[in-house]
């Protein structure tokens, strides 16, 4: 018998109010028992993974690190890229699964990350309807489909 799977956390790197609102609401439709949070830009968001920071929200969201990461590209003081390259460059962070979620369609881009270990690499849809589809393939897909480390194992610091 195996162990139900825990409540899938979600750490979303988005600068946008407009955009975390949306979020917010697409995921309270589409994925009731995910928690999540929003780091405001990069350089939080690296300070909650290493530990400097708790999870923000207003949700009760258990401490510890996420089990999957959305990331936008374009936020101010670490914008995703150089964010995306410290977690993926750190033995302790790069396995969690980082989704790019941004509006830029550039092909650099969409090479940077993959080069640099993105998981996916989504262009924000620009419809709330586009926007409940894409959530709902990331809750399909990375709370229910997948099986990923348990959460203890994956961020335990040395």
């Amino acid at each position: 018998m195996t162990d139900p799977k825990p409540v899938p956390i979600l750490l979303i790197a988005e600068d946008d109010p407009d955009d975390q609102l949306m979020l917010r609401e697409a995921f309270a439709d589409r994925c009731i028992e995910c928690r999540m949070c929003f780091a405001h830009d990069g350089v939080q968001l690296m300070r909650i993974l290493n530990g400097e920071e708790g999870l923000p929200g207003e949700l009760d969201v258990p401490s510890g690190c996420p089990d999957l990461i959305l990331l936008d590209l374009n936020m101010p003081l670490k914008d995703g890229r150089e964010a995306l390259r410290e977690i993926k460059s750190d033995p302790r962070l790069r396995q969690i699964p980082t989704i790019v979620m941004t509006t830029s369609d550039d092909e650099e881009d969409i090479r940077y990350c993959y080069d640099m270990g993105a998981n996916s690499y989504i262009i924000k849809p620009s419809s709330y309807s586009g926007l409940l589809d894409v959530v709902s393939s990331l809750t399909s897909y990375w709370a229910t489909t997948v099986t990923l480390p348990r959460r203890p194992e994956r961020y335990d610091r040395e």
